[in-house]
């Protein structure tokens, strides 16, 4: 080889060096936010999202772009705009809940998707196992079990001569026996009683309330999903009314006015979905990241809602609760 080839061929090495750099800036990595948030609300979970890709080190529009997808409250909705969604052709998509994430499994999608559901994802057949998802899924799954006896647990400590629980479940949901079961296990050990409610409808629901307040149940408990939340207000309204306090796992049924909840800490597991992205982005397949559960968990005491019953919080409580609403 001559001299002045080699030369030539030494001077190009830097651009060929920086060639991929370059061209990963010129494509930047495409996410799919699908929820069924309401278009142009803003959304807290998609903040946290946000926050942990900026903490994993991206710029958005540079590194990456969120492309956001809201269903306007309809799972129906997030199934019209699936093939959309998959014509966009991002790199990786955000499932926020199972009304977002069900519709995109059922048409097939086989983009790497990244989910947050309450529900047991194994029981609803979109993973084959926590430690090893398969296929093109995972997440963070809001699904544990010793939560459920934990929140009785508190109620019992806030009204010492509770005697009689009543349960309010979906039975629709993925994982509601489970639940149902750890339920009895925890009552039966705090000496309750338990009558379980299982309600898919707000017609359903409504007779469950009536059929409580008859019984003069003395507490009840939510099994923690989109549906409940959905009739947190009602709930709420309910409970006001007859003075039975109502607890559940999610923080906005406590900001809608019912007494308590014990669970997840939402902005925390936004956060985190955001190391799987990370990942998938670096090459690692979906199917190998475990399902992983909530690490941070919070109490939520709605003081009013206390104060309006009659319940006195003892101090001991008060003193764990990581937000007290008064």
């Amino acid at each position: 080889m001559k001299r002045r080839d080699a030369s030539r061929i030494l001077a190009l090495l830097p651009l060929a060096t920086a060639w991929p750099a370059f061209a990963q800036a010129q494509a930047p990595f495409r996410i799919a936010w699908v929820s069924t948030e309401r278009k142009g609300v803003p959304s807290a979970n998609l903040e946290a999202f946000r926050g942990g890709m900026r903490d994993a080190g991206y710029v958005e529009g540079r590194d990456v772009v969120i492309e956001a997808w809201p269903g306007d409250g309809s799972g129906a909705r997030v199934s019209e705009m699936a093939p959309e969604i998959v014509r966009s052709q991002p790199d990786v998509v955000v499932a926020s809940g199972g009304l977002a994430l069900f519709p995109l499994v059922r048409a097939g999608v086989k983009t790497p998707i990244v989910f947050s559901i309450s529900a047991d994802p194994v029981e609803a057949r979109i993973v084959d196992s926590f430690a090893r998802p398969g296929g093109n899924l995972t997440g963070i799954s809001l699904f544990t079990l010793a939560l459920v006896g934990k929140r009785m647990e508190i109620m019992k400590e806030v009204l010492p001569g509770l005697k009689r629980i009543a349960v309010i479940g979906n039975s629709q949901h993925p994982g509601e026996t489970k639940e149902r079961d750890a339920a009895q296990t925890a009552a039966s050990a705090l000496g309750l009683s338990m009558r379980y409610y299982a309600v898919t409808s707000g017609a359903e629901l409504e007779a469950a309330l009536a059929d409580i307040a008859r019984k003069r149940d003395e507490v009840i408990l939510a099994f923690a999903d989109g549906f409940t939340m959905g009739f947190a207000g009602r709930i709420a309204a309910f409970s006001l009314q007859h003075r039975i306090p109502a607890v559940d796992g999610w923080a906005p049924f406590a900001e809608q006015g019912n007494l308590m909840t014990y669970g997840p800490v939402f902005e925390d597991v936004y956060r985190r979905l955001a190391t799987h992205v990370d990942r998938i982005r670096k090459g690692a397949k979906p199917g190998d990241l475990p399902v992983e559960l909530p690490t941070k968990v919070e109490l939520v005491i709605n003081a009013k809602t206390a104060k309006a019953m009659g319940i006195t919080i003892p101090p001991a409580v008060l003193a764990r609760a990581d937000v007290v609403i008064r």
